[in-house]
């Protein structure tokens, strides 16, 4: 085949304009015609700095009609990005050539057909990638974050080897009457607490009830009910403790022991002694028979204890626990990624699944929103009640749920992704073109402190454009991954009355919250199993308007089960809870530990996009409008989207099984070497394209065993020699590549199992 034909065929896909194609993510991309086929592979990322230019490579194919062999070279090109979160996907547009190379053609041919390329690209209609598989591609380190003084001390850590509840209070119990039965009720806790005057204290345990002489305990199961409960009212606030009423009898051995706290805590609970499966290449076991991320290092004999995106590490599971993260030992940097403890893995400093993470915590996510359709009315518990945020000259609202702030005689208030401005703390509000610099002096130590990732981005007389980065619904970054929470506790406000006003802060812990790369945001799935399955779900909250609470209900599996997991909402002012945490009761348990947390239905809506709750406003990106439609509840919000690239929901499928990223094409999985040669990986591992064939490459020979060679699919040994011995530094960005592309397909498609915008799935982690 002439260079000339090359080029015609290389100039014909890069003219091609075909509006479904044009946004169509799934790769390799081929077009067929009279005179042959080209294929373009999926680009591979390089560098990405301020997510807004994007630098990458890809191998393409030219086949010519009649051709013995194609012809196989690369290209490296920049071009501008968009990202959709919603879609979790990246629009690549107005691309430049930076190089091409193609090994099998003379340096004058390469030449001719590189100019050819170079005045083709500009034409390239925008292309779709996976947003996970650019993040895991990136070679460079993500940007140092700015310091950030996060409290990493360990939360109150509890053990238990037979079945147990954990119980968080919120500070001491705050309670509110049950009107004319006696009885009062605990607002400031995940489970049903009813206290007799005077007398016991009785726990709704998965549908059977315990009584205690003191909500410490000890907890024991009730001999009876007071006559009082039959007198509860048969309302909604009310339907699960009225349904449970006397409740089931808990028989022997599935009574748990209780744990109370009154700060949030956290709950290992093994069934039985620990049992420990082994991590193949490491020093490393973890726990099988667990309900949560838990290793011990066989060198050290300590254990490890992965909590919101934390490690803690003791020299027993009773503790003392001690942060962990910058000390972990170097073998977790080896878990195979396609392991059962893969997905420890975006909490492990250093590695791509880690700094892919970082890297999207610093991707804005934007809004416009119309000046006439968004509106915002703040409710305080009583007058207006402003105290010092330590540390700048700001003041702010304890007793409202909105997060408002005093500043030179105005008001601030963050909500929904947006900024509001008013004269006074009652209003009225207006969105606002931009906010004092001060607020963004407020510290970590302040519960106020996520607003400060919520910028104003640009105004016109019919609209403001917002935007915000992870921290402001509770992602940080800290020690080289991302946390969940700023570690510190922030007692609620009490407005007292006959029915107390509770205002809580977001919590950090309680409930085992997990970072869902498939998301991108946090789940809270905790010890959400028990003898039944299952996991829980309710609602709570105070309404300063009505001095009210609304308790919604819990929702429980067939045969009960439940959930413990509780956090405040910051960007929708409401309070989520859950009901308890079981473990497992030996060989009862209906659920296996061997996927202990993947599927459950516990989650929290701390990651929904803000934007998604505005309803009749129009909420845009720089590059598309979303339409977007809600629902909200005690817990928050849920919502669905459709966007102008075809994104529907969560999902972007291809053809022939070929979903979001997944590439296996043409030729097999096909890569651009860094050295300008085709490469592409099978079973047997890589071989390189050389005048028309394919030649087995041989691995370096000191390669370690690092997370980069331990990826999908797993290598059958090699059975023929190799005429050549990889480059390490070519071998390990091949390698980075090739998990990059497998991991964001995992990602991409386990992430459209479920809606994008509103709850995340519970667990977060896949255990597999």
């Amino acid at each position: 085949m002439t260079m000339m034909r090359a080029a015609g065929l290389l100039l014909a896909v890069f003219l091609w304009i075909a509006p479904a194609a044009a946004q169509e993510a799934t790769w390799p991309h081929t077009i067929t015609g009279p005179q042959g086929s080209v294929t373009v592979f999926q680009p591979q990322a390089i560098s990405w700095p301020d997510q807004r230019v994007l630098t990458a490579r890809a191998a393409v194919s030219v086949a010519a009609a009649g051709a013995a062999a194609p012809i196989l070279g690369t290209i490296e090109v920049t071009g501008d990005t968009s990202v959709d979160p919603a879609a979790r996907t990246v629009t690549v547009s107005g691309l430049k050539l930076i190089s091409a190379k193609f090994p099998s053609l003379d340096p004058a041919q390469a030449e001719q057909l590189s100019a050819k390329i170079a005045a083709a690209l500009p034409n390239l209609p925008p292309k779709l990638v996976a947003l996970d598989t650019v993040l895991l591609s990136l070679k460079e380190a993500p940007p140092a974050p700015k310091n950030v003084a996060l409290n990493n001390n360990p939360p109150v850590i509890f053990h238990s080897i037979a079945p147990a509840s954990l119980v968080v209070f919120d500070g001491e119990p705050v309670m509110a009457p049950v009107g004319g039965t006696g009885l009062s009720y605990a607002v400031n806790t995940n489970w049903d607490v009813l206290h007799a005057a005077g007398g016991a204290w009785y726990l709704l345990n998965n549908g059977a009830w315990m009584a205690a002489p003191d909500y410490k305990g000890p907890y024991a199961p009730a001999p009876a009910l007071p006559p009082a409960f039959k007198a509860i009212p048969a309302d909604p606030n009310f339907a699960d403790i009225r349904k449970n009423i006397p409740g089931r009898t808990l028989p022997p051995g599935q009574v748990p022991k209780v744990f109370v706290s009154t700060k949030p805590a956290e709950i290992i609970v093994t069934s039985g002694p620990p049992i420990f499966g082994a991590i193949a290449g490491t020093s490393l076991q973890y726990v099988k028979n667990a309900n949560a991320d838990l290793f011990l290092d066989t060198g050290s004999g300590r254990f490890y204890y992965l909590v919101s995106g934390r490690w803690f590490s003791a020299p027993g599971l009773d503790g003392p626990f001690v942060f962990a993260t910058p000390d972990l030992p170097a073998d977790f940097a080896h878990i195979p990624p396609d392991s059962a403890m893969g997905h420890v893995l975006v909490s492990v400093p250093g590695t791509p699944q880690a700094n892919a993470a970082v890297q999207e915590a610093s991707i804005p996510k934007t809004g416009t929103l119309k000046r006439d359709a968004a509106k915002l009315d703040v409710a305080y518990a009583g007058a207006p009640d402003f105290k010092p945020i330590p540390g700048t000259s700001l003041t702010y609202a304890v007793n409202t749920t909105s997060s408002v702030i005093g500043a030179d005689g105005r008001y601030y208030a963050a909500y929904q992704g947006a900024w509001f401005v008013a004269p006074s703390p009652t209003g009225p509000w207006v969105l606002a073109e931009s906010v004092p610099p001060a607020i963004y002096e407020i510290p970590p130590s302040s519960p106020l402190y996520n607003v400060t990732y919520l910028q104003v981005v640009s105004a016109t007389p019919a609209a403001v454009t917002y935007s915000y980065t992870a921290g402001y619904v509770m992602g940080f970054v800290t020690a080289g991954v991302l946390a969940y929470g700023t570690g510190y506790y922030y007692p609620p406000v009490i407005v007292p009355g006959r029915v107390p006003g509770y205002l809580p802060y977001p919590y950090s812990y309680a409930g085992g919250v997990y970072y869902n790369p498939a998301t991108g945001g946090w789940a809270r799935g905790g010890a959400v199993y028990g003898p039944y399955g299952g996991a829980a779900k309710a609602g709570a909250y105070y309404n300063p308007n009505t001095g009210t609470y609304a308790r919604g209900g819990a929702v429980y599996g067939p045969n009960g089960g439940a959930g413990a997991w509780s956090a405040y909402n910051p960007t929708t002012g409401t309070y989520a809870h859950g009901s308890a945490a079981w473990g497992p009761d030996g060989g009862t348990a209906h659920a296996s530990f061997d996927n202990p947390r993947y599927g459950v239905s516990g989650s929290t809506t701390q990651n929904a996009n803000p934007y998604a709750r505005w309803g009749s406003s129009t909420v845009s990106t720089p590059t598309k409008t979303v339409d977007t439609a809600s629902a909200s509840n005690a817990r928050g919000a849920a919502g669905a989207f459709s966007s102008s690239t075809g994104a529907q929901g969560a999902a972007v499928h291809g053809n022939n099984g070929n979903n979001a990223a997944v590439v296996k094409g043409q030729g097999g999985d096909v890569y651009a070497g860094a050295d300008g040669n085709v490469y592409k990986h099978t079973d047997d591992g890589w071989s390189k394209y050389d005048n028309g064939s394919w030649n087995q490459v041989q691995k370096p020979a000191n390669t370690t065993a690092t997370q980069a060679n331990r990826t999908q699919p797993t290598q059958r040994p090699t059975t023929a020699p190799a005429r050549q011995t990889m480059n390490q530094g070519n071998y390990n960005q091949l390698e980075q590549d090739r998990q990059a592309r497998y991991q964001g397909a995992q990602n991409f498609n386990r992430g459209a199992a479920a809606p994008r915008e509103g709850a995340y799935r519970g667990g977060g982690g896949f255990r597999r």
